[in-house]
């Protein structure tokens, strides 16, 4: 068999073992049958009117995209400026801060949770939705910034020095030139960062409280084992949403490396 058969072969069983569950959840929200089951007997669309008519649900998707929203809005400010800031150290603590300033994604979301839970207790706060939305925040700074120390770090430093030369201060070098050209990271991160949080699970679970966004009724109603088929209509709903924002920062991202070249 020729290589680049062989390399096929290899893609088709990676992607079929990422994919494949996906797959037959989606499959599942289209079954009949009150309990998922395979194989599936029969194919029924009433889930999708039952699933929307939920008042519970319905309130999750809402708290879930507000906090997203915010979250995200917080990311797009404080992850610009701190790589904007790490951008232009020159000592070695640049370094050193740059780990930092990454170090909230690379722990265990479990790690975040607690203490985010525990300083909040430490300061008296009770769990609410601004918790939630302080809560996602750490880790959408990391995606925004992620995106944006990278794009400055391609970015030409002739091309500041010549709009300081021609007489431009330094808030009329960054609308001209600086944010012009970070603004497809800036948006790659941002999309990004929305669907991560709206999508997450751990962290929330800390800073909720009684709240419930739309991944922990999900988790809940799997937990109980209760409207299964309206938890298969609601993730495969989530998939559709969340690949959007995906796809758009993946065009994003991919047009920043254009620009960057």
């Amino acid at each position: 068999m020729r290589s680049d058969t062989w390399i096929w072969v290899a893609v088709a069983a990676i992607m079929g073992f990422l994919f494949l569950p996906i797959v037959i959840i989606i499959a599942y929200a289209f079954s009949a049958a009150p309990i998922p089951a395979w194989p599936i007997t029969g194919f029924a669309l009433h889930w999708f009117a039952d699933t929307w008519n939920d008042d519970e649900i319905r309130q999750a998707l809402t708290l879930s995209v507000e906090v997203a929203m915010l979250a995200t809005t917080m990311a797009i400010l404080l992850g610009t400026l701190a790589a904007m800031a790490v951008a232009r150290m020159k000592s070695a603590a640049k370094e050193v801060v740059s780990f930092i300033a990454v170090l909230p994604i690379a722990l265990p979301g479990i790690l975040t949770g607690m203490a985010l839970a525990s300083y909040f207790a430490f300061w008296g706060l009770n769990l609410s939705f601004w918790t939630i939305v302080a809560g996602h925040a750490t880790f959408c700074v990391v995606i925004v910034y992620n995106n944006v120390i990278a794009r400055l770090r391609r970015m030409p430093r002739s091309l500041t020095e010549a709009s300081a030369d021609l007489g431009a201060d330094a808030f009329l070098t960054f609308r001209r030139v600086q944010l012009p050209m970070m603004a497809s990271a800036i948006g790659a991160g941002a999309l990004l960062a929305f669907a991560l949080s709206f999508d997450e699970v751990i962290v929330t679970t800390f800073t909720a409280g009684a709240q419930n966004t739309l991944p922990l009724w999900i988790f809940g109603a799997i937990r109980l084992g209760q409207k299964l088929p309206e938890v298969n209509v609601t993730v495969f709903a989530i998939i559709l949403f969340t690949a959007v924002p995906v796809l758009l920062a993946q065009k994003l991202i991919g047009e920043s490396g254009r620009v960057a070249r």
